[in-house]
C-alpha cells in the first residue's frame, strides 16, 4: 500500500548531531507533501521548541508534540489534548528521590510566559545551558515546585545524565507498579553520545503512537499508509504503530534489534534517504 502520512521524529532523526536540519531532508519533506503525502514532526520537544525546525520547511505540517500529548498545526491551532492530572504530577514530585529535584520541571500549555517551570535554575549548568538561553522567554522559577500546580500540566519532565535518568526512570517505574499512585506514562529518550538523558511523565495511555494512531485515523489514513521514522526509545510506540517502520542507523540498540527497516543516520540525511526509497521510488533534487 502506498505511502499517504510519514511521521517524523525531529532530534537525532530528521536534525543532524549539530542540531541543523539537512537540506537534502527539508528538500525531501517538501517533496513528499508535493506528492500529496502529509507529514507531521512527531516529538518530545514542545511546540514553541519544535516551531524553529517547522519553520525551515516551508509547507504545511502537522505538529504532535510533548511525546504525544499536544497536536497542533504550524501555525498553532490545537487540534489534541492531552493533559496530566495536577494530583497525579504533586504525587510524583512529592515521592521522587531528591537527588532528581534539581532536573526537575513541570510543564505547561500556555501561550509564553511560564511554560516550564524548574525550582531552581542553574544557567551554567553544562547540560542544560543551551536549552535554558534558547528558552529564557519560556521559563520560570517556582519554590517549591509542587506550588506552581495552579492547572492541570501537560507533564513533569526529569533531566540530566544519562545514568541518572535511569535511575529516575526506575524510580518511576517502581511508582507505576504501586497501586496507591495515580496512573501515569512515561516517555524515555537517552542520548548516550552527550551523556544526556529525558524522563517525561505524560497523561496515561499517552504516547507518540497512542496520538499517531488517533490522529491518523481522524485523518482517515489506514496505518498500512503510515511511515514512520525514529531513533530512540520514545519512538517505540509510534514505530509499533506505523505499517512502515523505519529506524535511523544512529538509533538506539533495542530499536535496531526489532528487525524494522533501516536507513542512513541523521548525519548522512537519513530521513531524505528513506522518504526517497519508501514513499517516492525516486531521486530527489536537493537543489
Amino acid at each position: 500500500m502506498a505511502v499517504r502520512f510519514i511521521a517524523l521524529d525531529i532530534d537525532g532523526t530528521l536534525l543532524d548531531s549539530s542540531s541543523e536540519l539537512p537540506a537534502a531532508n527539508r528538500r525531501a519533506v517538501e517533496a513528499a507533501t508535493e506528492r500529496g503525502i502529509e507529514v507531521a514532526l512527531v516529538t518530545g520537544r514542545r511546540f514553541d521548541f519544535a516551531l524553529p525546525i517547522a519553520r525551515q520547511i516551508p509547507c504545511a505540517l502537522t505538529m504532535i508534540v510533548n511525546n504525544g500529548a499536544l497536536v497542533k498545526s504550524k501555525d498553532g491551532a490545537t487540534y489534541l489534548l492531552k493533559l496530566l492530572d495536577r494530583g497525579t504530577a504533586a504525587e510524583v514530585l512529592s515521592q521522587m528521590p531528591g537527588e532528581f529535584r534539581s532536573g526537575a520541571a513541570v510543564v505547561f500549555d500556555r501561550p509564553r510566559e511560564n511554560q516550564v517551570i524548574y525550582e531552581r535554575i542553574d544557567w551554567e549548568d553544562p547540560r542544560r545551558k543551551a536549552y535554558f538561553l534558547r528558552n529564557r522567554e519560556f521559563i520560570a522559577q517556582v519554590c517549591p515546585l509542587e506550588n506552581c500546580l495552579t492547572e492541570d500540566p501537560i507533564q513533569v519532565m526529569y533531566s540530566g545524565s544519562v545514568e541518572n535518568m535511569r535511575r529516575a526512570e526506575a524510580e518511576l517505574r517502581k511508582m507505576q507498579s504501586r497501586a496507591a499512585i495515580a496512573d501515569f506514562s512515561l516517555a524515555v529518550t537517552f542520548y548516550e553520545d552527550r551523556d544526556f538523558g529525558m524522563v517525561d511523565v505524560i497523561r496515561p495511555h499517552c504516547s507518540k503512537g497512542s496520538t499517531l494512531a488517533e490522529w491518523t485515523a481522524l485523518r482517515g489514513f489506514a496505518r498500512e499508509e503510515v511511515m514512520a521514522i525514529g531513533d530512540n526509545h520514545n519512538d517505540r510506540e509510534m514505530l509499533e504503530f506505523a505499517g512502515l517502520p523505519v529506524v535511523m542507523a544512529n538509533s538506539v540498540p533495542e530499536l535496531k534489534s526489532s528487525g524494522w527497516r533501516e536507513t542512513l543516520s541523521n548525519d548522512r540525511a537519513g530521513v531524505a534517504a528513506a522518504i526517497e526509497e519508501f514513499a517516492l521510488g525516486q531521486p530527489i533534487d536537493i537543489a
